[in-house]
């Protein structure tokens, strides 16, 4: 982590005053020793778990009352539209605000609004336009809780646990992903979609519980920042002149916007493609899951990773989803599933970390918000471009056009970080790699 200007500071790189030591860099699980992050990481795994439940259920609600991919396309784009309009205001508020009470009232907001769903849904008025206006409500606590919950990461645990501390985070997410599909998909066909939202709803009891059992003498807390004007325009200058933070968020960009479209392709294809139910959706994202799970804990096991790792993971993420959708069989498809939740769930945790490492402390709130308002930002423009190609020509070139798109990215991006870090593409027995031109000039470190 920079503790300067951020010049010399690269993603796989260590600041001198937080040298790596063997147990940041081997032990899985090191960032549970912290008693803090303990708390935060359990109260997560539980609200975690909720919010997969209320994923699943809302998904299946949208398409049983319209039986239409593009309304659950519009239903994904209102959650994050917010983000897109307001991201970055998001991140100046994280910056300015003491983060710990800020993540008690986003988290408690959350909860809310999984219990006002759960009510309409249970007492039989839920219509589609209360889900899309909970989703925008939903979406606009996102705004200030995304930023803050990243940038608190950093305030719990240090520098030097930082990069497992993130991967720990999505194998929690992942873990609950696990979880909460399956109990969804049991509870929408035994009893309906509301009891899906109050367990949500009331999940959220966990990290606002563990949010106030913290002890705050223990935190790393970075001084909010003063309210001036121009605070949002010093963050993008701040990420406009650096390549190590500004590639990664335009590839997680388009991954996002295009890549991570699965509520829509996997209800497409459990209901169009091979004519099941919300136990086979549920099927779908908990396999999603088992990858994504196995990249998490690959990460925290690898430590912090660099831009050719992102690189090519995404890569890699691409071709599966394009071979997934034109998957012939049920199991295949399924099994599929499996190594591009792993592929997806390594692009996200080796670019967040990066990102975070690379980013000095008192901007991280305004990073952080912008890497957020750029990875799921453009679903509002994504999903529903890809719900209308799915609906129009079927789940399989709706999926396999999210693929090419990302694909595409992919190379262009690596191509051009390889340029600006002055390598070039090496083929040899041991494959395809980047290699520098002249070792001593490695202006971006992606080797």
């Amino acid at each position: 982590m920079s503790t300067g200007n951020g010049d010399h500071s690269a993603p796989g790189q260590t600041s001198p005053s937080t040298p790596a030591t063997p147990e940041t860099s081997k032990s899985m699980f090191s960032s549970l020793k912290i008693r803090n992050y303990r708390l935060f990481a359990m109260g997560q795994l539980v609200s975690n778990t909720g919010t997969w439940m209320q994923r699943i259920a809302q998904d299946w609600l949208v398409l049983s009352l319209t039986g239409s991919a593009s309304a659950v396309g519009i239903t994904i784009a209102l959650q994050f539209l917010p983000m897109l309009l307001f991201g970055l205001y998001g991140g100046v508020l994280a910056d300015r605000l003491p983060k710990r009470p800020l993540l008690v009232a986003t988290q408690s907001a959350m909860g809310l609004t999984g219990i006002a769903l759960a009510v309409l849904t249970l007492t039989g008025h839920v219509q589609v336009w209360h889900v899309y206006l909970t989703a925008v409500l939903l979406g606009l606590v996102t705004v200030v809780d995304n930023p803050a919950r990243q940038s608190f990461v950093s305030e719990m645990v240090g520098p030097a646990q930082l990069a497992n501390a993130v991967s720990l985070n999505s194998a929690n997410f992942q873990s609950a992903r696990l979880v909460g599909p399956a109990v969804a998909g049991v509870l929408i066909t035994a009893f309906g979609s509301g009891w899906a939202f109050l367990l949500n709803g009331l999940s959220f009891l966990a990290p606002v519980t563990g949010l106030l059992l913290m002890r705050t003498h223990e935190l790393q807390r970075t001084a909010p920042r003063p309210r001036t004007k121009g605070q949002l325009r010093e963050g993008l200058r701040y990420v406009s002149r650096r390549p190590e933070l500004i590639w990664p968020i335009v590839l997680v960009g388009f991954i996002g916007t295009f890549g991570f479209n699965f509520p829509i392709w996997l209800a497409a294809f459990a209901d169009d493609v091979f004519h099941g139910d919300a136990g086979t959706y549920g099927l779908f994202n908990t396999l999603l899951a088992v990858g994504s799970l196995i990249g998490a804990l690959l990460a925290a096991r690898r430590g912090p990773g660099r831009l050719r790792l992102l690189v090519a993971a995404a890569v890699a993420f691409a071709v599966l989803e394009v071979a997934g959708a034109f998957a012939p069989g049920f199991w295949l498809f399924a099994a599929l599933m499996v190594p591009i939740g792993m592929f997806g769930l390594t692009v996200n945790v080796v670019a967040n970390s990066s990102v975070q490492m690379a980013t000095d402390p008192e901007m991280r709130g305004r990073v952080m918000a912008l890497y957020m308002m750029v990875f799921t930002g453009g679903t509002p423009v994504g999903a529903p471009l890809v719900g209308w190609v799915t609906d129009h020509y079927g789940a399989r070139i709706g999926m396999a056009a999210g693929g090419a798109v990302s694909l595409a990215a992919a190379v262009a991006i690596g191509l051009v970080l390889a340029r600006v870090g002055d390598l070039h593409l090496q083929v040899s027995r041991r494959g395809v790699t980047f290699v520098p031109n002249r070792p001593q000039r490695e202006l971006v470190r992606v080797a």
